[in-house]
């Protein structure tokens, strides 16, 4: 062996001793070329069936464990795969083999194995100089170590808030220690060591402890009785409280439209949910298209921080146009104009406009930007007509009230004035209500756009006056609900459950509005029935009725591996609408359905029977109705 090829060999043999447990190779040396990941095994073992001249054979004899990590780390093995045999002396070899034992008893402390026994064994040499050529590693791991006793302990401002009973704080404690994962009785690793470590400090950050970190961690070992002690102290630092806030990017809306949205109160502490719904409120106000909201960590100003916003805002004037088709209501062109300055006032003009072969619409608002209170006041109005197969309604609404959205919980109080003309081929009639109304709307979900966990819950709640042809006045009570539930069932199976129902109070003659009635049937209904065609049978026509219930359940699955966001369904639907739950006659659909999960909601397809129509239906529809 020249001497330069010594020299490159021990070049070599050095640069794997050291980057061996970091998972990266000697490229840049000459004649080096690092295997693809998980492929040092596989390399070995074609080496070993090689020429004299090839890579270092290795064996690796022991559980799956144990062969699984020192295939990947152990030096022997890579320098086997990267450097030629011939290239390394006698003597250069057995030093490497001899420090095999000790280097796999490390890597095996890493799962647990602090009493494991590693021998190597020669299995072939070389002709030339009786240098090993191929070798077996023979792994016993014996016991594995398991955590005996784990003390959590926090100093800091929270380890004072704990010690004078500080409701919050001693909380916290108890969750952190409630979710450390390596409990009693659990096998010691040092990956997951240091993952609970990273998982206590991301739990104290989120809570408002922005600089936590660790005053102390020890794991001490018992490897002749395989126990392990874990003692950890954190240190919290300051409690970070909300101070002001630093705006960037406001051009067209004024600082008091960013801070209307915070939703908290100077002094309350930062933990990362409430930046989160901060940055989340920003997003929803329809002014900004895009948002961020993070906090200066500065442990010096941490009773009173400052929150950095920066936002890029919407134009003032948006218009969009659109082309559809809904199962529905049928195919539609779609106009919507937003102005969000009118004239220079803090408010938001919208008007939209739709002509469908089915029902044509307009429906426009004005609306205060969030005000201090949280709320936004708005009035508004529509006007749609809505043609079924069975008859016609022409109605308009006026509204006058105030709302306010939180990613959690959305609340709306408002005035309405409701008029509808009903014609079918017996006549036609008109029916008006005044009420004042209450609704409420609550998500625990873990995404708005494409949920798979998670619930939602609505209520709404309405009284009045309400009077018709021919049927007088009446008092009117009207109370509905809805709930959905997303449950994961694992191996990437999800099921949707939907239940809903409502009843108008209102005398026996009196006839209702059919906005404030309720009919059944359709897309997010009873599929396997036509849109709004389930429901009381008056002058010849389906009618809305008084009392009404739905409920579907669903299960989804990926279709392909290949196309994640492509999902199929099964389901089954039922309920009804009607005058009296008495009358009330249920329905049942069922069928098959095609998911694509989009950027902008989930495309549903659905393929339903309907066992009391006797006939199949197609649904379609984008989005998820709450």
């Amino acid at each position: 062996m020249t001497r330069s090829s010594r020299l490159r060999a021990a070049l070599q043999a050095a640069c794997w001793a050291f980057f061996a447990v970091l998972g990266t190779g000697c490229a840049m040396l000459p004649n080096a070329s690092a295997p693809a990941d998980g492929q040092a095994p596989a390399a070995a073992a074609s080496a070993a069936s090689a020429p004299e001249a090839a890579a270092l054979g290795v064996d690796i004899v022991g559980p799956a464990v144990a062969r699984d990590l020192l295939s990947r780390f152990l030096d022997i093995v890579r320098l086997g795969v990267l450097a030629p045999t011939s290239d390394l002396s006698a003597g250069e070899l057995e030093r490497l083999i001899s420090a095999v034992p000790a280097q796999a008893s490390e890597l095996l402390q890493t799962e647990g194995y602090f009493d494991a026994s590693v021998r190597v064994e020669t299995l072939q040499t070389r002709a030339s100089d009786g240098a090993p050529s191929r070798v077996r590693v023979v792994v016993e791991p014996g016991p594995r170590t398991r955590v005996d006793r784990v003390n959590l302990e926090v100093e800091g401002d929270m380890g004072r808030y704990v010690a004078r009973g500080d409701a919050p704080a001693q909380s916290l404690l108890t969750a952190l220690r409630a979710s450390w994962p390596l409990k009693p009785g659990t096998p010691f690793r040092n990956p997951a060591w240091s993952d609970a470590k990273v998982a206590v400090l991301t739990r104290l950050r989120a809570a408002g402890y922005a600089v936590a970190d660790w005053s102390g961690t020890t794991a001490q070992i018992d490897a002749a009785n395989q126990r392990a002690r874990l003692y950890l102290v954190a240190d919290s630092g300051p409690l970070f409280r909300a101070g002001d806030l630093s705006i960037q990017g406001l051009k067209l809306q004024g600082e008091p439209d960013v801070r209307n949205l915070a939703g908290f109160k100077p002094g309350d502490p930062v933990t990362e949910s409430l930046l989160l719904d901060f940055q989340d409120r920003l997003q929803k106000s329809g002014l900004f298209e895009q948002a961020a909201v993070s906090l200066e960590t500065d442990p010096a100003h941490a009773g009173a921080a400052t929150l950095q916003v920066r936002v890029r805002e919407l134009a003032r004037h948006q218009l969009t146009l659109g082309v559809g088709v809904s199962s529905n209501s049928g195919p539609r062109v779609t106009a919507e104009h937003v102005d969000r300055r009118l004239f220079g006032f803090a408010a938001t003009a919208r008007n939209k406009v739709e002509w469908g072969r089915l029902r044509q619409a307009w429906d426009g608002e004005l609306s205060t930007h969030v005000r201090a209170d949280g709320y936004r006041w708005f009035t508004g109005g529509t006007i749609e007509r809505l043609k079924t197969d069975t008859d016609i309604v022409l109605s308009q609404r006026i509204r006058l009230g105030r709302a306010s959205e939180s990613p959690r919980i959305e609340r709306i109080q408002y005035l309405e004035v409701d008029r509808a003309a009903r014609r079918t081929g017996l006549g036609r009639t008109v029916t008006e209500a005044f009420t004042a109304n209450q609704g409420w709307l609550w998500r625990d979900i873990d995404n708005p756009l494409l949920p798979t966990d998670g619930r939602t819950l609505s209520l709404s709640l309405a009284a009045g006056q309400a009077r018709g042809t021919g049927s007088g006045s009446s008092p009117l009570a009207r109370v509905a609900g809805r709930a959905m539930f997303f449950v994961p069932l694992g191996r990437n199976w999800h099921a949707q459950l939907r239940g809903e129902a409502g009843q108008v109070f209102v005398r026996d003659a009196a006839l209702v509005t059919d906005n404030m009635g309720f009919r059944a049937g359709g897309d997010e209904s009873v599929r396997g029935y036509a849109y709004r065609s389930l429901g009381p049978v008056r002058d010849g026509a389906v009618a809305s009725g008084r009392v009404m219930w739905t409920a579907s359940a669903e299960v989804a699955h990926p279709i392909l591996a290949s196309m994640p966001s492509l999902w199929g369904a099964v389901f089954v639907d039922a309920g009804g609408a009607a005058d009296t739950w008495r009358s009330l006659d249920p329905v049942v659909g069922s069928g098959v359905g095609l998911r694509w999960r989009s950027p902008v909601g989930p495309l549903k397809l659905d393929l339903a029977y309907g066992f009391a129509a006797h006939r199949v239906r197609l649904h379609f529809s984008v989005g998820i109705v709450f």
